[in-house]
């Protein structure tokens, strides 16, 4: 991005996106439009008369050069990400598991000593870090006050954005790092291309950079419009992301794809012939490229994103005609912008529940007036259905909510809005 951008940012203002944010070509095209959205993470609490709120455009573009698929504007971090932002990743299964896989294939790729330092950036309540934590130096790197909990789990953790002066300081008192993580931030941040830099100059020679985000593919072919927020500036392919890195000198040398946040891909890149390169990277390029390549294919998924839209609200119509009632289950991020989009409010959904312990509980959802409440509610005060926000492991919380008591049925609302436990 241009300097003017980043003096609007500190202005506390929101930018337009007028040039790609990976390769700065204007040739951007419309693809979906889903409103204007309230942050993800500002949540008032149960009770407080509703006041004014902002709500920011939330439109996906396509850039012809580099196949990026990107927000059309970037909203100041210091409202997306405030102090008390409520999101602990060690609160979520598979993303537990998710870090302990991590850990065990970093172990088979790379010659990792007990001596070296792995660096997480945004590493919230150090969950990935724990795995290493015992086998090398750790240290995490994260903005929000949940860098607490990580220390004190034992996890050194620097409370700020990652950036050259924090760079700087890690390098005059750790010296670089053999690893470099970013998991669910790296199409988080702004100004990709100075992180990038950043994350160069604390790598050494043969270290490695590790990423996991959201993935394009997989938003695309299961219909996930709901992870379109703005702390999602970036939605990576393999092509936009091996763009982006090689324009550093960074090589690609391992791909796969993971089931985190209902499909992400995770991306080793090291300086260029460093490391051998793995068919999994040629691989997962031919797979990926009919659909990221194409125009005419994301404009067909704005088409069954309307649909869906539709057909849930249909759905939901037809069970509140009957005077039955809709309880939502778990409030992740992506929940907001569903809830949103499709016009949900607290006339049709009664409430929605977290599991005990969560920082959501005793909110409401952004936008609206639908609280979120404690789980255990569900079993006392049973509704007839339940709607799995976390629809992409629904296979995973039905199970869960049946044997603990649930006698309901569950509204699985995407990609293709249906009824199950019948």
């Amino acid at each position: 991005m241009n300097k003017s951008t980043n003096l609007a940012f500190r202005s506390g203002s929101s930018v337009v996106v007028e040039r790609c944010q990976v390769c700065d070509s204007p040739n951007l095209e419309p693809v979906l439009f889903l409103g204007y959205l309230p942050p993800v993470n500002k949540m008032h609490k149960i009770g407080e008369k509703p006041m004014e709120e902002s709500g920011y455009p939330a439109q996906l573009l396509y850039c012809l050069k580099c196949h990026l698929v990107q927000l059309g504007l970037i909203v100041d971090p210091a409202i997306l990400f405030p102090p008390e932002y409520p999101y602990t990743s060690s609160t979520t299964k598979i993303l537990r598991e998710n870090f302990a896989e991590l850990y065990k294939e970093c172990s088979g790729l790379i010659d990792l000593k007990s001596s070296d330092l792995v660096v997480d950036i945004g590493s919230n309540d150090g969950n990935l870090l724990s795995n290493f934590k015992g086998h090398c130096n750790v240290l995490g790197v994260t903005p929000e006050e949940i860098g607490k909990i990580a220390i004190d789990r034992g996890i050194p953790t620097i409370i700020d954005y990652f950036n050259h002066d924090v760079v700087e300081n890690i390098l005059k008192k750790d010296g670089q790092a053999k690893i470099i993580t970013a998991t669910n931030v790296f199409a988080h941040i702004e100004n990709v291309n100075e992180i990038v830099k950043c994350i160069l100059q604390l790598l050494s020679k043969d270290g490695v950079f590790i990423s996991e985000s959201h993935y394009l593919f997989s938003l695309i072919e299961t219909l996930q419009y709901d992870t379109i927020y703005h702390e999602h500036l970036r939605y990576y392919s393999l092509h936009s992301l091996q763009y982006l890195l090689k324009s550093h000198g960074l090589e690609i040398f391992h791909a796969k794809r993971i089931p985190t946040h209902g499909g992400s891909i995770r991306v080793y890149a090291a300086r260029k012939g460093q490391y051998k390169v793995k068919d999994t990277v040629d691989r997962l390029l031919k797979e990926e490229g009919p659909v990221v390549l194409s125009k005419e294919s994301l404009m067909k998924f704005r088409d069954k994103v309307v649909l869906s839209k539709l057909e849930l609200n249909a759905l939901l119509g037809d069970i509140k005609m009957k005077g039955e009632r809709i309880c939502g289950i778990s409030a992740p991020s992506r929940a907001s912008t569903l809830i949103n989009y499709a016009g949900i409010d607290d006339g049709i959904l009664d409430c929605v529940l977290e599991i005990k312990g969560s920082h959501k509980i005793g909110k409401y959802v952004p936008g609206t007036l639908i609280p979120i409440l404690e789980e255990s509610s569900l079993f006392f005060d049973q509704p007839e259905y339940a709607l799995l926000l976390s629809w992409h492991i629904a296979d995973e919380l039905m199970p869960k909510l049946r044997a603990k008591g649930f006698k309901g049925k569950y509204i699985v609302p995407l990609p293709s809005p249906r009824i199950a436990g019948e």
